[in-house]
């Protein structure tokens, strides 16, 4: 098998490794890919959902905390949180641009 599907544990989701262009696997082979991608999508609202449940926690601490350092942290750490949120929202899209692909052959 050319492609396999890599979990990513920055992002919590495993991400599509494909050895080619999808465009060259066979239709078959595009049908698994998009089968196992959509089952993957299918995480990434409750992933989002999640980690903005974390956003909101760090920030209600921001809110009362009075030490610097400790806020720089915890700044930082919504900035990566956000910055994560938004890479999902990327990959989320991912399927289409597969979809459209795979509709062209």
């Amino acid at each position: 098998m050319s492609y396999s599907f890599i979990m990513d544990e920055r992002i919590g989701i495993p991400l599509p490794h494909l050895e080619k262009n999808f465009e060259d696997y066979s239709e078959q082979e595009q049908a698994e890919i998009l089968l196992r991608w959509e089952e993957i999508r299918g995480m990434i609202p409750d992933r989002i959902k999640r980690l903005e449940t974390m956003i909101i926690a760090r920030q209600d601490q921001l809110n009362v905390e009075d030490n610097f350092a400790v806020s720089c942290r915890l700044n930082t750490e919504i900035a990566d949180l956000a910055s994560t949120i938004n890479e999902l929202h990327l990959w989320f899209r991912v399927h289409q641009d597969m979809a459209v692909g795979a509709a062209h052959h």
